[in-house]
């Protein structure tokens, strides 16, 4: 983890690119974000900074927030978030990190929580599918056998019904498309977690290393280009 910011979702757009191709984008509103803390190695342990997000009103925090908030001089913040990176390190308590931590066509992973869907059947929440609808089919959209003679028992981990989504997704290597700095507006290419004003954290890729192509003249020997120059100066 290098660097990263909180925002919210604000909703998904499209936009032309310099090919005229049609981008499909997802807008997120990062308001600054205030370094709150920086905790070092001697106190404890590992470097980081802690980020704060999103003012709250001041009777919702209690005694020991209020005196965390004010070694910054800043307001109570809603959603606090640790980043650990040198690139974030070298702020000091007080500043705000924007969005210009970021370039236009960096890859970057976006974590959120995911939209709730209530309780949900095995269909709909794993994927599975229905049995035979007509001919005295008595299995319709049930989550099949529960434990056989074999067993006895239901095996754990059984995709059964039960409360669907609500959970916290990321998604890997998005292309930053805009990064709009008057309005601290960031344009991630394809779709984010989360529904319209939720939180979303965004940070560089942990990935983005793995994902350069092959070149395929690496993988040859230095035995087989001897061979096949060889048989070109014969067929000469």
């Amino acid at each position: 983890m290098a660097k990263g910011i909180l925002g919210t979702k604000v909703g998904m757009t499209q936009v032309f690119n310099e090919d005229g191709k049609l981008v499909p984008v997802t807008v997120v509103s990062c308001e600054p974000n205030v370094v709150l803390q920086k905790k070092t190695m001697e106190n404890d342990g590992y470097e980081s900074i802690q980020l704060g997000y999103k003012d709250k009103r001041v009777k919702l925090a209690n005694k020991p927030e209020l005196g965390h908030f004010a070694k910054s001089n800043s307001n109570p913040k809603r959603y606090l978030q640790e980043v650990r990176g040198p690139e974030l390190y070298n702020f000091e308590v007080g500043q705000e990190i924007t969005v210009k931590i970021f370039t236009e066509g960096e890859v970057v992973d976006v974590t959120g929580t995911s939209k709730g869907k209530g309780f949900a059947g095995s269909i709909k929440r794993h994927n599975q599918h229905r049995g035979p609808m007509g001919h005295g089919s008595h299995y319709h959209r049930g989550p099949g056998s529960m434990g056989p003679i074999d067993p006895n028992h239901v095996r754990p981990g059984k995709n059964l019904p039960g409360h669907m989504g609500h959970e916290t997704v990321t998604i890997q290597n998005l292309e930053i498309v805009k990064v709009d700095v008057e309005r601290n507006v960031l344009l991630i290419k394809g779709s984010v977690p989360g529904p319209k004003k939720g939180l979303v954290y965004v940070k560089h890729a942990v990935k983005s290393g793995a994902i350069e192509p092959l070149n395929p003249t690496d993988f040859i020997t230095v035995e087989e280009t001897q061979e096949t120059e060889a048989s070109a100066e014969a067929q000469e």
